[in-house]
Protein backbone atom coordinates (compact mmCIF):
# COMPACT_ATOMS: atom_id res chain seq x y z
CA UNK A 1 0.00 0.00 0.00
CA UNK A 2 3.04 2.24 -0.12
CA UNK A 3 2.39 2.76 -3.42
CA UNK A 4 5.89 0.37 -4.43
CA UNK A 5 6.51 -3.28 -4.36
CA UNK A 6 8.01 -4.17 -1.27
CA UNK A 7 11.66 -5.20 -1.97
CA UNK A 8 12.98 -8.92 -1.73
CA UNK A 9 13.97 -9.15 1.61
CA UNK A 10 10.96 -7.13 3.06
CA UNK A 11 10.54 -3.66 3.80
CA UNK A 12 13.56 -1.32 4.92
CA UNK A 13 12.89 1.38 7.50
CA UNK A 14 14.64 4.37 5.58
CA UNK A 15 12.05 7.08 5.90
CA UNK A 16 12.94 9.85 8.50
CA UNK A 17 10.47 12.42 9.90
CA UNK A 18 11.06 15.30 7.15
CA UNK A 19 10.24 12.33 4.57
CA UNK A 20 7.10 11.39 6.09
CA UNK A 21 5.43 15.14 6.85
CA UNK A 22 6.07 16.04 2.98
CA UNK A 23 4.58 12.79 2.16
CA UNK A 24 1.68 13.34 3.95
CA UNK A 25 1.56 17.31 2.96
CA UNK A 26 2.10 15.79 -0.67
CA UNK A 27 -1.32 13.76 -0.49
CA UNK A 28 -3.15 16.15 1.19
CA UNK A 29 -2.30 19.10 -0.93
CA UNK A 30 -3.14 18.08 -4.52
CA UNK A 31 -6.21 19.96 -6.58
CA UNK A 32 -8.75 19.94 -3.84
CA UNK A 33 -8.06 23.39 -2.50
CA UNK A 34 -7.79 25.16 -5.78
CA UNK A 35 -11.57 23.33 -6.59
CA UNK A 36 -12.78 23.46 -2.65
CA UNK A 37 -12.85 27.00 -1.92
CA UNK A 38 -16.12 28.49 -3.98
CA UNK A 39 -17.71 25.07 -2.61
CA UNK A 40 -16.61 26.45 1.05
CA UNK A 41 -17.82 29.64 0.34
CA UNK A 42 -20.98 28.53 -1.12
CA UNK A 43 -21.67 25.95 1.79
CA UNK A 44 -21.71 28.99 4.37
CA UNK A 45 -23.31 32.02 2.34
CA UNK A 46 -19.99 34.51 2.66
CA UNK A 47 -16.87 34.63 3.53
CA UNK A 48 -17.17 33.13 7.03
CA UNK A 49 -16.27 29.95 5.10
CA UNK A 50 -12.69 30.02 6.74
CA UNK A 51 -14.39 28.50 9.55
CA UNK A 52 -15.02 25.47 7.50
CA UNK A 53 -11.28 24.97 7.15
CA UNK A 54 -10.82 25.08 10.54
CA UNK A 55 -12.90 22.97 11.44
CA UNK A 56 -11.81 20.26 9.14
CA UNK A 57 -8.26 21.03 10.46
CA UNK A 58 -9.75 20.16 14.04
CA UNK A 59 -11.11 16.90 12.94
CA UNK A 60 -8.08 15.85 11.29
CA UNK A 61 -6.12 16.26 14.16
CA UNK A 62 -8.55 14.49 16.68
CA UNK A 63 -8.22 11.54 14.00
CA UNK A 64 -5.17 12.11 13.26
CA UNK A 65 -4.42 10.95 16.84
CA UNK A 66 -5.98 8.13 16.56
CA UNK A 67 -3.98 7.15 13.79
CA UNK A 68 -0.87 7.84 15.67
CA UNK A 69 -1.59 5.77 18.50
CA UNK A 70 -2.29 2.94 16.16
CA UNK A 71 0.30 3.53 13.92
CA UNK A 72 3.02 3.70 16.46
CA UNK A 73 1.75 0.27 18.27
CA UNK A 74 1.48 -1.62 14.96
CA UNK A 75 4.08 -0.06 12.59
CA UNK A 76 2.68 -2.20 9.68
CA UNK A 77 2.19 -1.72 5.99
CA UNK A 78 -1.71 -1.55 5.77
CA UNK A 79 -2.63 1.43 8.08
CA UNK A 80 -6.51 0.85 8.70
CA UNK A 81 -6.40 -2.64 7.55
CA UNK A 82 -4.01 -3.98 10.00
CA UNK A 83 -5.85 -1.75 12.87
CA UNK A 84 -9.22 -3.58 12.22
CA UNK A 85 -8.13 -6.72 11.44
CA UNK A 86 -6.39 -6.76 14.92
CA UNK A 87 -9.24 -5.25 17.32
CA UNK A 88 -12.03 -6.73 15.61
CA UNK A 89 -10.90 -10.73 14.97
CA UNK A 90 -12.04 -11.79 18.25
CA UNK A 91 -15.36 -11.76 17.14
CA UNK A 92 -16.02 -11.13 13.39
CA UNK A 93 -12.91 -13.05 12.04
CA UNK A 94 -11.64 -10.86 8.86
CA UNK A 95 -14.98 -9.20 8.35
CA UNK A 96 -14.08 -5.65 8.91
CA UNK A 97 -10.61 -5.68 7.01
CA UNK A 98 -12.40 -7.56 4.06
CA UNK A 99 -14.93 -4.59 4.29
CA UNK A 100 -12.28 -1.59 4.72
CA UNK A 101 -10.74 -2.80 1.17
CA UNK A 102 -14.20 -3.37 -0.47
CA UNK A 103 -14.86 0.84 0.82
CA UNK A 104 -11.80 1.51 -0.32
CA UNK A 105 -12.34 0.44 -3.53
CA UNK A 106 -15.00 3.25 -3.72
CA UNK A 107 -13.72 5.86 -1.91
CA UNK A 108 -10.17 6.15 -3.40
CA UNK A 109 -10.79 6.16 -7.38
CA UNK A 110 -13.91 8.36 -6.05
CA UNK A 111 -10.81 10.85 -4.82
CA UNK A 112 -9.06 10.32 -7.83
CA UNK A 113 -12.20 10.95 -9.84
CA UNK A 114 -12.59 14.74 -8.04
CA UNK A 115 -9.05 15.57 -8.84
CA UNK A 116 -10.24 14.43 -12.74
CA UNK A 117 -12.91 17.15 -12.57
CA UNK A 118 -10.77 19.48 -10.85
CA UNK A 119 -8.75 19.14 -13.83
CA UNK A 120 -11.76 19.63 -16.26
CA UNK A 121 -12.79 22.65 -14.50
CA UNK A 122 -9.28 24.72 -14.75
CA UNK A 123 -8.87 23.26 -18.58
CA UNK A 124 -11.94 25.93 -18.78
CA UNK A 125 -10.04 28.96 -17.80
CA UNK A 126 -7.20 28.43 -20.60
CA UNK A 127 -10.25 26.89 -22.92
CA UNK A 128 -13.86 28.99 -22.35
CA UNK A 129 -15.39 27.57 -25.09
CA UNK A 130 -15.15 23.93 -23.66
CA UNK A 131 -18.57 22.49 -23.81
CA UNK A 132 -20.13 19.64 -21.69
CA UNK A 133 -19.61 16.77 -24.17
CA UNK A 134 -15.67 18.06 -24.73
CA UNK A 135 -15.07 18.29 -21.01
CA UNK A 136 -16.52 14.69 -20.50
CA UNK A 137 -14.21 13.64 -23.12
CA UNK A 138 -11.33 14.69 -21.87
CA UNK A 139 -11.92 13.82 -18.61
CA UNK A 140 -12.52 9.99 -19.85
CA UNK A 141 -9.32 10.47 -21.43
CA UNK A 142 -7.16 11.32 -18.71
CA UNK A 143 -7.92 8.77 -16.34
CA UNK A 144 -7.24 6.40 -19.86
CA UNK A 145 -3.69 8.00 -19.93
CA UNK A 146 -3.59 7.02 -16.50
CA UNK A 147 -4.28 4.07 -16.45
CA UNK A 148 -2.11 3.02 -19.73
CA UNK A 149 0.78 4.48 -18.71
CA UNK A 150 0.30 2.81 -14.77
CA UNK A 151 0.12 -0.32 -16.83
CA UNK A 152 2.98 0.22 -18.42
CA UNK A 153 4.97 -0.35 -15.13
CA UNK A 154 6.27 2.35 -12.76
CA UNK A 155 10.22 2.70 -11.79
CA UNK A 156 10.50 6.05 -10.65
CA UNK A 157 7.33 7.13 -8.32
CA UNK A 158 10.11 8.96 -5.82
CA UNK A 159 10.96 11.22 -8.22
CA UNK A 160 7.55 11.77 -9.61
CA UNK A 161 6.46 12.63 -6.04
CA UNK A 162 8.89 14.94 -5.57
CA UNK A 163 7.96 17.12 -9.11
CA UNK A 164 4.25 16.73 -7.91
CA UNK A 165 5.00 18.19 -5.00
CA UNK A 166 7.53 20.96 -6.26
CA UNK A 167 4.54 22.07 -8.97
CA UNK A 168 2.42 22.04 -5.82
CA UNK A 169 3.97 24.28 -3.79
CA UNK A 170 4.81 26.47 -6.59
CA UNK A 171 1.21 27.13 -7.47
CA UNK A 172 0.43 27.30 -3.94
CA UNK A 173 3.02 29.52 -3.35
CA UNK A 174 2.38 31.97 -6.41
CA UNK A 175 -1.28 32.51 -5.41
CA UNK A 176 -0.46 33.16 -2.05
CA UNK A 177 2.05 35.67 -2.94
CA UNK A 178 -0.23 37.27 -5.90
CA UNK A 179 -3.32 37.47 -3.21
CA UNK A 180 -1.07 39.65 -0.79
CA UNK A 181 -0.06 41.97 -3.70
CA UNK A 182 -3.62 43.04 -4.03
CA UNK A 183 -4.89 42.00 -0.65
CA UNK A 184 -8.33 43.84 0.50
CA UNK A 185 -9.53 43.22 4.25
CA UNK A 186 -12.91 44.67 3.45
CA UNK A 187 -13.38 42.00 0.63
CA UNK A 188 -12.08 39.05 2.96
CA UNK A 189 -13.56 40.12 6.62
CA UNK A 190 -16.93 42.00 5.82
CA UNK A 191 -19.69 39.36 6.16
CA UNK A 192 -23.52 39.03 5.33
CA UNK A 193 -26.36 39.46 8.55
CA UNK A 194 -26.39 37.11 10.64
CA UNK A 195 -23.58 34.97 9.31
CA UNK A 196 -23.11 34.01 12.64
CA UNK A 197 -26.24 33.01 14.00
CA UNK A 198 -25.69 29.82 16.06
CA UNK A 199 -29.07 29.35 16.73
CA UNK A 200 -29.93 29.34 12.84
CA UNK A 201 -30.46 26.09 11.09
CA UNK A 202 -29.05 27.39 7.80
CA UNK A 203 -25.80 27.99 10.09
CA UNK A 204 -25.27 24.51 10.87
CA UNK A 205 -26.31 22.99 7.64
CA UNK A 206 -23.42 25.00 6.23
CA UNK A 207 -21.22 24.21 9.01
CA UNK A 208 -21.52 20.72 8.14
CA UNK A 209 -21.34 20.81 4.53
CA UNK A 210 -17.82 22.86 5.34
CA UNK A 211 -16.89 20.33 7.40
CA UNK A 212 -17.11 17.81 4.83
CA UNK A 213 -15.37 19.65 2.00
CA UNK A 214 -12.89 20.79 4.89
CA UNK A 215 -11.72 17.05 5.81
CA UNK A 216 -11.70 16.37 2.41
CA UNK A 217 -9.01 18.69 1.21
CA UNK A 218 -6.62 16.89 4.30
CA UNK A 219 -7.25 13.65 3.48
CA UNK A 220 -3.86 12.06 3.52
CA UNK A 221 -2.75 13.10 6.72
CA UNK A 222 -2.80 9.26 7.71
CA UNK A 223 -0.40 8.20 4.43
CA UNK A 224 2.43 7.31 6.59
CA UNK A 225 0.36 4.86 8.26
CA UNK A 226 0.06 2.92 5.64
CA UNK A 227 3.77 2.82 5.26
CA UNK A 228 4.72 1.51 8.96
CA UNK A 229 6.98 -0.74 7.82
CA UNK A 230 8.94 1.92 6.04
CA UNK A 231 9.02 4.31 8.93
CA UNK A 232 12.26 4.89 10.80
CA UNK A 233 11.63 4.98 14.54
CA UNK A 234 7.75 4.25 14.10
CA UNK A 235 7.07 5.35 17.60
CA UNK A 236 7.99 8.37 17.32
CA UNK A 237 8.30 9.34 13.41
CA UNK A 238 4.39 8.41 12.82
CA UNK A 239 2.81 10.55 15.60
CA UNK A 240 4.59 13.93 14.62
CA UNK A 241 4.03 13.04 11.02
CA UNK A 242 0.65 13.01 11.18
CA UNK A 243 0.56 16.31 13.79
CA UNK A 244 3.12 18.15 11.53
CA UNK A 245 1.85 17.62 8.38
CA UNK A 246 -2.40 18.76 9.49
CA UNK A 247 -0.60 21.92 11.09
CA UNK A 248 1.36 22.70 7.98
CA UNK A 249 -1.25 22.89 5.83
CA UNK A 250 -3.80 24.21 7.70
CA UNK A 251 -2.03 27.49 7.71
CA UNK A 252 -1.23 27.18 3.75
CA UNK A 253 -4.61 26.65 3.62
CA UNK A 254 -5.63 29.52 5.73
CA UNK A 255 -3.02 31.40 3.70
CA UNK A 256 -4.38 30.63 0.42
CA UNK A 257 -8.27 31.00 1.76
CA UNK A 258 -7.90 34.57 3.21
CA UNK A 259 -5.84 35.92 0.56
CA UNK A 260 -8.28 34.93 -1.90
CA UNK A 261 -11.30 35.96 -0.38
CA UNK A 262 -9.45 39.09 0.08
CA UNK A 263 -9.09 39.78 -4.01
CA UNK A 264 -12.04 37.92 -5.30
CA UNK A 265 -15.71 39.15 -3.98
CA UNK A 266 -17.25 36.08 -2.59
CA UNK A 267 -20.38 36.57 -4.72
CA UNK A 268 -18.71 35.78 -7.42
CA UNK A 269 -17.59 32.07 -6.45
CA UNK A 270 -21.08 31.26 -6.05
CA UNK A 271 -22.39 32.25 -9.73
CA UNK A 272 -22.17 29.68 -11.84
CA UNK A 273 -21.52 31.31 -14.85
CA UNK A 274 -18.45 33.25 -13.21
CA UNK A 275 -14.51 31.44 -13.73
CA UNK A 276 -14.06 32.26 -10.34
CA UNK A 277 -16.60 29.73 -9.23
CA UNK A 278 -15.15 26.88 -10.99
CA UNK A 279 -10.77 28.38 -11.26
CA UNK A 280 -11.10 30.58 -8.53
CA UNK A 281 -7.18 30.60 -8.57
CA UNK A 282 -6.59 31.58 -12.08
CA UNK A 283 -9.17 34.42 -11.65
CA UNK A 284 -6.93 35.34 -8.54
CA UNK A 285 -3.98 35.64 -10.85
CA UNK A 286 -5.82 37.07 -13.62
CA UNK A 287 -7.08 40.13 -11.37
CA UNK A 288 -3.46 40.70 -9.80
CA UNK A 289 -0.73 39.87 -11.81
CA UNK A 290 -2.62 39.94 -15.22
CA UNK A 291 -3.86 36.80 -18.26
CA UNK A 292 -0.30 35.55 -18.76
CA UNK A 293 0.37 35.19 -15.25
CA UNK A 294 -3.06 33.32 -14.76
CA UNK A 295 -2.24 30.60 -17.51
CA UNK A 296 0.59 29.81 -16.12
CA UNK A 297 -0.44 28.79 -13.28
CA UNK A 298 -3.23 27.32 -14.31
CA UNK A 299 -0.70 24.93 -16.30
CA UNK A 300 0.71 24.18 -13.05
CA UNK A 301 -2.62 23.60 -11.11
CA UNK A 302 -3.17 20.80 -14.68
CA UNK A 303 -0.52 19.05 -13.88
CA UNK A 304 -1.03 18.95 -10.02
CA UNK A 305 -4.32 17.39 -10.45
CA UNK A 306 -3.06 15.05 -12.97
CA UNK A 307 -0.17 14.04 -10.90
CA UNK A 308 -2.41 13.48 -7.99
CA UNK A 309 -4.95 11.22 -9.86
CA UNK A 310 -1.53 9.16 -10.98
CA UNK A 311 -0.08 8.58 -7.97
CA UNK A 312 -3.22 8.14 -6.12
CA UNK A 313 -4.29 5.30 -8.67
CA UNK A 314 -0.40 3.99 -8.34
CA UNK A 315 -0.87 3.53 -4.80
CA UNK A 316 -4.82 2.76 -4.39
CA UNK A 317 -4.32 -0.38 -6.43
CA UNK A 318 -1.99 -1.90 -4.25
CA UNK A 319 -4.96 -2.21 -1.30
CA UNK A 320 -6.79 -4.52 -2.77
CA UNK A 321 -3.35 -6.31 -3.98
CA UNK A 322 -2.03 -6.75 -0.31
CA UNK A 323 -4.96 -7.68 1.24
CA UNK A 324 -5.62 -10.62 -1.65
CA UNK A 325 -1.93 -11.67 -1.03
CA UNK A 326 -2.64 -12.22 2.94
CA UNK A 327 -5.66 -13.89 2.10
CA UNK A 328 -7.97 -11.12 2.92
CA UNK A 329 -9.67 -10.36 -0.16
CA UNK A 330 -10.40 -11.97 -3.56
CA UNK A 331 -7.65 -14.08 -4.76
CA UNK A 332 -7.27 -12.73 -8.49
CA UNK A 333 -6.33 -9.16 -6.71
CA UNK A 334 -2.99 -10.87 -5.71
CA UNK A 335 -2.19 -11.56 -9.41
CA UNK A 336 0.44 -9.01 -10.69
CA UNK A 337 1.42 -8.23 -14.26
CA UNK A 338 4.10 -10.77 -15.78
CA UNK A 339 6.52 -8.32 -17.05
CA UNK A 340 5.76 -5.06 -15.46
CA UNK A 341 4.99 -6.66 -11.79
CA UNK A 342 2.14 -4.19 -11.13
CA UNK A 343 -1.85 -5.50 -9.60
CA UNK A 344 -3.82 -5.30 -12.96
CA UNK A 345 -7.21 -6.12 -11.46
CA UNK A 346 -7.08 -3.25 -8.77
CA UNK A 347 -5.87 -1.17 -11.48
CA UNK A 348 -8.46 -1.85 -13.68
CA UNK A 349 -10.93 -2.02 -11.39
CA UNK A 350 -10.26 1.30 -9.76
CA UNK A 351 -9.90 2.91 -13.25
CA UNK A 352 -13.50 2.27 -14.42
CA UNK A 353 -14.99 3.12 -10.88
CA UNK A 354 -12.54 6.37 -11.57
CA UNK A 355 -14.87 7.17 -14.57
CA UNK A 356 -17.56 6.55 -13.16
CA UNK A 357 -17.33 8.99 -10.23
CA UNK A 358 -16.20 11.50 -12.78
CA UNK A 359 -18.97 11.65 -14.89
CA UNK A 360 -21.38 11.44 -11.37
CA UNK A 361 -19.00 14.67 -10.61
CA UNK A 362 -19.30 16.34 -13.67
CA UNK A 363 -23.17 15.49 -14.71
CA UNK A 364 -24.04 16.80 -10.53
CA UNK A 365 -21.72 18.83 -8.88
CA UNK A 366 -18.42 18.65 -7.23
CA UNK A 367 -19.60 19.01 -3.93
CA UNK A 368 -21.99 16.16 -4.57
CA UNK A 369 -19.09 13.57 -5.29
CA UNK A 370 -17.33 15.07 -1.85
CA UNK A 371 -20.02 14.16 -0.13
CA UNK A 372 -20.53 10.65 -1.83
CA UNK A 373 -16.95 9.43 -1.18
CA UNK A 374 -16.59 10.38 2.58
CA UNK A 375 -20.03 8.69 3.91
CA UNK A 376 -18.40 5.71 1.90
CA UNK A 377 -15.50 6.13 4.37
CA UNK A 378 -16.93 6.89 7.36
CA UNK A 379 -18.63 4.11 8.70
CA UNK A 380 -15.76 1.22 7.81
CA UNK A 381 -12.96 3.11 8.06
CA UNK A 382 -13.37 6.23 10.13
CA UNK A 383 -15.78 5.48 12.74
CA UNK A 384 -14.72 1.86 13.31
CA UNK A 385 -11.31 2.60 13.67
CA UNK A 386 -12.20 5.16 16.25
CA UNK A 387 -13.70 2.06 17.84
CA UNK A 388 -10.66 -0.26 17.28
CA UNK A 389 -8.72 1.96 19.43
CA UNK A 390 -10.86 1.24 22.44
CA UNK A 391 -11.08 -2.50 21.48
CA UNK A 392 -7.46 -2.91 21.47
CA UNK A 393 -6.89 -0.91 24.81
CA UNK A 394 -8.81 -3.38 26.41
CA UNK A 395 -8.14 -6.97 24.21
CA UNK A 396 -4.63 -5.85 24.01
CA UNK A 397 -3.58 -4.37 27.73
CA UNK A 398 0.14 -5.43 26.75
CA UNK A 399 0.42 -3.92 23.26
CA UNK A 400 3.20 -1.67 23.71
CA UNK A 401 1.90 1.43 22.23
CA UNK A 402 5.58 3.88 21.88
CA UNK A 403 2.66 6.90 21.83
CA UNK A 404 -0.19 6.85 23.70
CA UNK A 405 -3.47 9.50 22.48
CA UNK A 406 -3.06 12.88 24.39
CA UNK A 407 -6.04 13.49 26.82
CA UNK A 408 -7.43 10.04 26.13
CA UNK A 409 -10.33 9.77 25.05
CA UNK A 410 -11.54 13.27 24.48
CA UNK A 411 -9.70 13.29 21.07
CA UNK A 412 -11.54 10.08 20.34
CA UNK A 413 -14.64 11.31 21.18
CA UNK A 414 -14.32 14.60 19.08
CA UNK A 415 -13.54 12.54 16.07
CA UNK A 416 -16.71 10.58 16.44
CA UNK A 417 -18.81 13.35 16.81
CA UNK A 418 -16.68 15.03 14.20
CA UNK A 419 -17.40 12.22 11.65
CA UNK A 420 -21.20 11.58 12.72
CA UNK A 421 -22.25 15.10 12.04
CA UNK A 422 -20.54 15.02 8.45
CA UNK A 423 -22.72 11.10 8.22
CA UNK A 424 -25.53 12.84 10.03
CA UNK A 425 -25.98 15.74 7.79
CA UNK A 426 -25.26 14.38 4.21
CA UNK A 427 -28.47 13.78 2.71
CA UNK A 428 -29.19 17.55 3.72
CA UNK A 429 -26.24 18.48 1.88
CA UNK A 430 -26.95 16.50 -1.54
CA UNK A 431 -31.03 16.95 -1.76
CA UNK A 432 -32.18 14.48 -3.80
CA UNK A 433 -28.91 12.44 -3.98
CA UNK A 434 -29.20 10.32 -1.45
CA UNK A 435 -25.33 9.61 -0.26
CA UNK A 436 -25.98 7.69 3.37
CA UNK A 437 -28.33 5.73 1.34
CA UNK A 438 -25.98 4.76 -1.50
CA UNK A 439 -23.24 4.29 1.39
CA UNK A 440 -25.24 2.05 3.01
CA UNK A 441 -26.58 -0.10 -0.24
CA UNK A 442 -22.75 0.09 -0.65
CA UNK A 443 -21.85 -1.42 2.67
CA UNK A 444 -24.41 -4.18 2.64
CA UNK A 445 -23.63 -5.43 -0.70
CA UNK A 446 -19.65 -5.78 0.58
CA UNK A 447 -21.47 -8.02 3.36
CA UNK A 448 -22.88 -10.15 0.74
CA UNK A 449 -19.34 -10.20 -1.15
CA UNK A 450 -17.66 -11.13 2.45
CA UNK A 451 -20.07 -14.11 3.00
CA UNK A 452 -19.44 -15.43 -0.88
CA UNK A 453 -15.64 -15.02 -0.31
CA UNK A 454 -15.76 -16.63 3.28
CA UNK A 455 -17.24 -19.56 1.88
CA UNK A 456 -14.93 -19.97 -1.07
CA UNK A 457 -11.83 -19.24 1.80
CA UNK A 458 -13.46 -21.89 4.59
CA UNK A 459 -13.11 -19.17 7.18
CA UNK A 460 -15.38 -17.39 9.46
CA UNK A 461 -18.43 -18.02 10.01
CA UNK A 462 -17.77 -20.96 7.83
CA UNK A 463 -14.82 -21.98 9.34
CA UNK A 464 -12.63 -21.23 12.57
CA UNK A 465 -11.12 -17.60 13.73
CA UNK A 466 -7.89 -17.06 12.89
CA UNK A 467 -6.36 -14.84 15.80
CA UNK A 468 -3.15 -13.37 15.01
CA UNK A 469 -1.69 -11.10 18.06
CA UNK A 470 1.72 -10.82 16.41
CA UNK A 471 2.11 -7.23 17.66
CA UNK A 472 2.16 -8.24 21.19
CA UNK A 473 5.45 -9.67 20.76
CA UNK A 474 7.41 -7.40 21.06
CA UNK A 475 11.04 -7.30 18.99
CA UNK A 476 14.42 -7.09 20.36
CA UNK A 477 15.36 -3.51 18.36
CA UNK A 478 11.98 -1.39 19.04
CA UNK A 479 12.78 1.92 20.52
CA UNK A 480 12.06 2.80 24.08
CA UNK A 481 8.48 4.09 24.54
CA UNK A 482 8.15 7.52 24.58
CA UNK A 483 5.47 10.61 24.43
CA UNK A 484 5.19 12.36 21.38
Amino acid sequence: MSGSPPPAGGFVRRIGLFQAATINMSQMCGIGPFVTIPLMVAAFGGPQAVIGFIAGALLALADGLVWAEMGAAMPGSGGSYVYLRQAFQYRTGRLMPFLFVWTAMLFIPLIMSTGVVGFVQYLGYLAPDLGQTSGDLIGLGIVALVVLLLWRGIEHIARITAVMWAVMITAVVLVILAAATDFSAHLAFTYPAHAFDLGSDHFWLGFAGGLTIGIYDYLGYNTTAYMGAEIKDPGRTLPRSIIYSILGIMAIYLLLQIGTLGVIDWHRMTNADDIASTSVASAVLEKTWGKGAADTVTVLILITAFASVFTGLLGGSRVPYDAARERVFFRPYAKLHPRHRFPMLGLATMGVITAIGFLIGRHTDLATLIQLLTTVMVIVQALAQIVALTVLRRRQPALKRPYRMWLYPVPSIVAFVGWCVIYGYADKNSPGRHPIEWSLAWLALGCVAFVVWARLEKVWPFGPKEISEEYLAPAASDPEPAGA
